[in-house]
């Protein structure tokens, strides 16, 4: 599946977030409210 998606450059619709934003985000999944995956982006969110 893997080889499929990157063969025709399928990729996941994402939702970056930093690290302060993630007490919204839970409230966003208890609630419904998400369209895309939530990715936490660590390295940016101590900076």
């Amino acid at each position: 599946m893997v080889n499929l998606c990157a063969a025709n450059k399928i990729y996941p619709e994402i939702e970056i977030i930093k690290i302060d934003y993630i007490n919204d985000a839970l409230k966003r999944l208890i609630n419904r409210d998400v369209k895309y995956r939530f990715v936490i982006d660590i390295e940016n969110s101590f900076k």
